[in-house]
C-alpha cells in the first residue's frame, strides 16, 4: 500500500520538494534548491526556466529516493503564479528567461490601456490591470524577442505560467495544461465562465493557441517518470490558493495570511464570485469535486522581501531570524515607520511608481528601531487588506491562520493580532503552501476527501490581541500617512 503523497513547491527563491504522510498530512522529509534572481534593469526580474526544472528535477528525485518510488501515490504541483515562461512547443526550450510576477517592464503597457478594455478586465478577471500579471508579460516578449514571433508563425509557440511550464517538461511534452488557480492571475481568464476569453485576448493582442488548456485544481496533469516509475501529477495550484486549500479554508468566510517574498491575504467567498470595490482582487480559491470556490485576496509585493534588504542591503541583521530579537530590544518604534514600496505598492493602492522610505527619522533612531518599523510595516499593511476585505465581502474576521517564514516571528506575529484586533492562529505545519499541493493531490487520487482536512490541522500557537486598541489604531494612522507620501 502507498504510503506518502509529494509536492513540488516552485516558489520565487527557491524550488522545493515535501514527502508527506497519506494518512496524516505528517511532513517526514524535504529536498530544497535556490533559484537565481536577475535584475538586468531597474525594476525587472528575472529567472532562468531551465534552472526551475532541473533543481525540480533534482529535488523530486531526492524525496523518491527517500520514500522509494513503489511507495508515492502522486505528486502534487503549487508555483509561484503569475511569473511567464515562453518556450518552443517541439524543444520546449525557453526563448528568453521566465519574467517574474515582481518584474515591472511592463508598467507604462498597462497604465496605458483604456478605460473600456480595464472595466473589461476587471469584470470577468476579478484583476487591476496591472504588470503583476501574466499577460502583459507575455505581450512583451512577442514584441521584444525575435525567436518568439518566428516560432508563432510556425506553431511551435507556448507561454505559460511555472507550473505549466513544469508539468510540460516533467510529461515529456505530453501536457500542455494549466489549473483554473493559476489561470485566473493572467488578465486573460474569464473567471464566471472559466474559460480563456477572446475579447481580452484581442485587448493584449495574443492567439489563444499558444496559451494552455485550463483544467480543474484536482484534476490528474498526466504523469512522469521517476526511478523507473510512472507517478501520477494530481492536483495543481497557485501558491497562494494552495495555502487556503491547505490551512483548511474551505468554508466561507476563513480566512489565512501567507509571509512570503510577499504578503498575502485570501478570504473565501464561497462559490459566490464577490466583486471588489477597495481594490481587492476576486479570484479562483479551488476547483474540486466540480465545484468552483472564489476568493476575495489582498497582496502586498514586498514583506519578507523587505527584512531580506534590511540583511543582504543595510546589514543591519547577520540573519533574517534575528530581526525578532533585535525588535523587542526596544520598547517602541520611535517614531520610525517604514513604507516597503520596492516594486510599487499592491493592493488597495495599485501605485507602481510608488517606492520604499522610512520616515521620522531623528539622531536618537537606531538599528532596532528601522528594524522594528519594517516588522511592523508588514503588519500594517495586512491592516490595509483586511479593512478592504470586511467592506468588500461584509463579513467580519474573527481569525486569520497563517503560514510562511516570516510566521515564525513572534514579535510579528503577536503585534499583527493587536493592530488586527483578531486573533492569529499558527500551525504546527507552516508550509502550508506545499501541504495543500499534497492535499489536493490526495483528493484528486480519492484517496481523501475535502472534509478530511480541517481535522488534519492543529494550532501551535494563537496569538490573541493584547493592549489598547485606540493605541494602535493611532500607530495604523501614522502608517498611513507615511504611505500617502509615498503617493505624492
Amino acid at each position: 500500500m502507498m504510503k506518502y503523497i509529494l509536492a513540488l513547491d516552485a516558489g520565487t527563491t527557491s524550488v522545493r520538494a515535501f514527502v508527506y504522510e497519506l494518512k496524516t498530512g505528517k511532513f517526514v522529509h524535504g529536498a530544497s534548491q535556490e533559484i537565481k534572481q536577475s535584475f538586468p534593469k531597474p525594476g525587472w526580474v528575472e529567472q532562468d526556466a531551465n534552472e526551475i526544472y532541473y533543481k525540480a528535477a533534482y529535488c523530486l528525485n531526492e524525496c523518491v529516493r527517500f520514500a522509494g518510488a513503489e511507495n508515492i501515490a502522486g505528486i502534487g504541483i503549487t508555483n509561484q503564479r503569475e511569473t511567464v515562461v515562453v518556450w518552443d512547443r517541439e524543444t520546449g526550450e525557453p526563448v528568453c528567461p521566465a519574467i517574474v510576477w515582481q518584474c515591472r517592464r511592463t508598467s507604462e503597457y498597462c497604465a496605458a490601456i483604456s478605460k473600456e478594455s480595464v472595466r473589461k478586465i476587471r469584470e470577468r478577471t476579478g484583476l487591476v490591470p496591472d504588470a503583476y500579471f501574466s499577460a502583459s508579460k507575455i505581450r512583451w516578449v512577442l514584441d521584444n524577442v525575435p525567436e518568439a514571433r518566428t516560432l508563432l508563425e510556425q506553431g511551435r509557440l507556448s507561454a505559460g505560467t511555472i507550473d505549466c511550464y513544469l508539468v510540460y517538461k516533467l510529461t515529456e511534452g505530453r501536457v500542455f495544461a494549466t489549473d483554473v488557480t493559476n489561470a485566473s492571475r493572467t488578465m486573460l481568464f474569464n473567471i464566471k465562465t472559466l474559460d480563456w476569453d477572446r475579447e481580452l485576448l484581442n485587448i493584449f493582442g495574443l492567439p489563444c493557441e499558444i496559451l494552455p488548456e485550463v483544467y480543474a485544481s484536482d484534476a490528474r496533469f498526466g504523469e512522469t517518470e521517476i526511478a523507473g516509475k510512472r507517478i501520477p501529477i494530481a492536483g495543481v495550484l497557485g501558491d497562494q490558493q494552495a495555502a487556503l486549500f491547505g490551512q483548511g479554508c474551505l468554508g466561507e468566510g476563513d480566512g489565512k495570511i501567507t509571509y512570503g517574498t510577499g504578503l498575502f491575504l485570501l478570504f473565501n467567498t464561497g462559490e459566490t464570485c464577490a466583486e471588489s470595490k477597495r481594490g481587492m482582487l476576486t479570484t479562483i480559491g479551488y476547483s474540486a469535486g466540480g465545484k468552483t470556490v472564489y476568493a476575495l485576496e489582498g497582496s502586498a509585493f514586498n514583506a519578507g522581501s523587505a527584512v531580506q534588504w534590511l540583511r543582504d542591503g543595510l546589514g543591519l541583521l547577520k540573519t533574517s531570524a534575528e530581526s525578532e530579537a533585535v525588535a523587542e530590544s526596544v520598547t517602541s518604534n520611535g517614531g520610525v515607520y517604514f513604507v516597503p514600496a520596492f516594486t510599487g505598492l499592491g493592493a488597495p493602492y495599485w501605485n507602481p511608481d510608488a517606492r520604499g522610505l522610512f520616515t521620522g527619522l531623528t539622531r536618537s533612531t537606531g538599528r532596532a528601531h528601522m528594524v522594528r518599523a519594517v516588522l511592523e510595516s508588514i503588519a500594517y499593511a495586512a491592516r490595509d487588506l483586511s479593512c478592504c476585505m470586511e467592506e468588500d465581502s461584509g463579513i467580519c474576521l474573527r481569525e486569520l491562520k497563517c503560514d510562511g517564514g516570516a510566521s515564525a516571528n513572534n514579535f510579528l506575529m503577536q503585534f499583527q493580532a493587536n493592530v488586527l484586533g483578531v486573533s492569529i492562529n499558527r500551525p504546527v505545519e507552516r508550509e502550508s503552501t506545499a501541504l495543500g499541493a499534497a492535499l489536493m493531490c490526495a483528493v484528486s487520487l480519492g484517496l481523501i476527501s475535502a472534509q478530511d482536512i480541517p481535522r488534519m490541522r492543529s494550532s501551535e500557537r494563537i496569538f490573541t490581541p493584547q493592549g489598547d486598541r485606540e493605541e494602535y489604531e493611532r500607530f495604523y494612522q501614522e502608517y498611513r500617512r507615511a504611505v500617502e507620501r509615498t503617493l505624492l
